[in-house]
């Protein structure tokens, strides 16, 4: 485990994701503590869904992404799978069991007219699962070129232009995301 960490930027990675983790621990105390904790517990994983859902950039699937590809070696891109199916799930098993667990904060309501209105909401879905699995593809890539992967093979067959053409998708995606939601009128609450 020690060999895992010997270098500098994955100890930075680390740091980050014990910083996600236990930014998610204490929303989901603070929701326990608020609402019980089973339903406490179902609001946190469902905003945690939200987020893996409904942003164009693999985040909330880094929690497990990033962790299972440290210690296993498994691309991140097979672990989002895994990610994404457990959110759906999740929200199909919400959606049906307990809808009401979608009333008790801004994100998750949100989550749920998007769930709920397939035109033309199921777009922002779509727009970021392609964002995301671009953005993980493009993380696996630079894992692999900061190991050292392969790296005469990555140069020799055009990698910089793959770069190029990655970066220019995820931020066409990431325009049409902000443009979508700011055409369906989606107004966050002020503080």
């Amino acid at each position: 485990m020690k060999a895992l960490f010997k270098y500098e930027t994955r100890r930075e990675e680390l740091y980050k994701f014990l910083l996600l983790l236990s930014v998610l621990a204490g929303y989901f105390g603070y929701l326990s503590w608020e609402y019980g904790l089973a339903t406490g517990g179902l609001t946190a994983g469902l905003t945690w869904s939200f987020f893996v859902l409904c942003t164009p950039v693999a985040d909330a699937g880094f929690l497990l992404d990033f962790p299972v590809r440290l210690i296993t070696g498994l691309r991140m891109f097979f672990s989002e799978m895994g990610v994404w199916v457990i959110a759906i799930t999740l929200n199909l098993s919400a959606l049906h069991f307990s809808p009401e667990s979608y009333d008790k904060t801004f994100l998750t309501s949100l989550l749920h007219k998007i769930l709920t209105t397939p035109w033309p909401y199921w777009s922002i879905i779509l727009l970021c699962a392609a964002g995301t699995f671009l953005s993980v593809r493009f993380g696996d890539e630079m894992l692999d070129v900061v190991s050292h992967k392969d790296c005469a093979y990555r140069h020799k067959h055009g990698f910089k232009y793959r770069l190029l053409a990655w970066i220019t998708f995820i931020l066409l995606i990431i325009w049409a995301y902000y443009h979508l939601i700011d055409s369906l009128n989606v107004e966050i609450p002020s503080l």
